[in-house]
């Protein structure tokens, strides 16, 4: 087993392909049979697994996600942040803290048009952490 925290650096509120820096680790790993465990430690962002090919699968995803949870709604009151700061929220639980990916040949078993994106929920610049933990099996 091996477990490493990947950094990363986001500019504002979007998807973020993760996917390269995850294969590098596995690659590191020399693990050739498991699974890949992915954990973000923040509550205002995710992790997906999403269509990796047309980008407006992307735009998609955020104009569905800004109609059930819209910033500066005032239904919300913890806005302690800025008026991003419950939606941010929403949006994570929404989605997922976690992905576990099967290792399968020294590579992830994803399909065809599926990558591992982090979902920034927030407007500002963040720095993110995802724990990444390779099992053997």
């Amino acid at each position: 087993m091996i477990q490493n925290t990947l950094k990363v650096n986001t500019s504002e509120r979007g998807i973020y392909d993760i996917g390269g820096h995850v294969k590098s680790l596995i690659k590191e790993s020399g693990i050739k049979k498991g699974i890949c465990n992915l954990f973000i430690q923040h509550t205002s962002a995710s992790l997906i697994l999403c269509e990796n090919a047309d980008p407006s699968v992307k735009k998609d995803l955020e104009t569905f996600m800004v109609t059930l949870a819209p910033d500066g709604d005032p239904m919300f009151t913890h806005v302690a942040e800025g008026p991003d700061d419950m939606p941010a929220h929403i949006r994570s639980i929404l989605t997922q803290s976690d992905l576990n990916i099967p290792v399968t040949d020294g590579s992830l078993a994803l399909g065809t048009w599926q990558g591992i994106f982090l979902w920034e929920h927030r407007h500002k610049p963040q720095r993110r952490k995802v724990i990444v933990t390779i099992n053997n099996s």
